[in-house]
């Protein structure tokens, strides 16, 4: 923070592996029949840079499940190791869909919220 304004340093990275990726995508549409009109959507064309504000739902970071094993967060996103420990942001989810999240993180975020007045005896 720099006097009380958030700061982002933002750097790409794996832009390599990405060329590669999309070298290799180009030659798979190429050789798609050209019966075909429009195979994707151009929002997702491959070769567009997405500015840093669409990073802005980064997902999968505390995953939940019932295996503590393989997630941070039970089924009702306690955590495992932390008796009091809630998390309802867009982390709690195994990996991201590609579209925006938000109405499914407030709707978890409720029903995380109904569990908790529950188990306070609140609900």
């Amino acid at each position: 923070m720099i006097d009380g304004d958030i700061h982002l340093d933002y750097v790409p990275n794996n832009t390599e592996a990405g060329d590669r990726l999309v070298h290799r995508w180009t030659e798979v549409l190429k050789s798609i029949d050209r019966k075909v009109i429009q195979v994707m959507p151009f929002s997702i064309y491959p070769r567009n840079q997405m500015p840093v504000q669409a990073v802005a739902h980064q997902c999968g970071t505390c995953r939940f499940g019932s295996d503590p094993r393989m997630s941070v967060l039970d089924l009702d996103c306690r955590t495992h190791d932390v008796d009091n420990l809630y998390v309802v942001d867009g982390s709690f989810f195994p990996s991201n869909s590609g579209v925006n999240p938000t109405l499914t993180i407030m709707a978890n975020a409720l029903r995380v919220a109904d569990r908790l007045k529950e188990r306070l005896g609140t609900g």
